[in-house]
């Protein structure tokens, strides 16, 4: 299998109920995962773009998160509907999704 042009990766994170550092888990991050999985294989891009699970990407609080590399972009409050409009308009279109981006403030929190 070729190296992937780009890696989105998915926080699973899981902690336990009112965690003062929330889980993405607790946002649908397993399913959404999956449905990123399922849009990489409709799209036949399986060995262009790698989707995997990850532990805790430092913001679980704005989850679920999706960052994707090597593009050093980082999305928040990733939902199901989110999925299809990021393959299409990121990572096939090369044009981030604005509403969902982490800003620098966020970050800062």
């Amino acid at each position: 299998m070729p190296k992937p042009e780009k890696v989105v990766l998915i926080c699973n994170t899981v902690r336990p109920k009112g965690h003062p550092k929330g889980s993405c888990r607790e946002k649908d991050s397993a399913n959404i995962l999956l449905a990123f999985r399922e849009e990489r294989n409709e799209r036949e891009l399986k060995g262009k773009v790698s989707v995997a699970e990850s532990s805790c990407l430092g913001a679980c609080l704005l989850g679920t998160i999706v960052a994707v590399m090597p593009d050093d972009v980082w999305y928040k409050g990733v939902g199901i509907e989110d999925v299809a409009e990021i393959m299409e308009s990121h990572i096939l279109g090369g044009m981030p999704v604005e509403r969902l981006l982490i800003s620098d403030e966020e970050w800062d929190k």
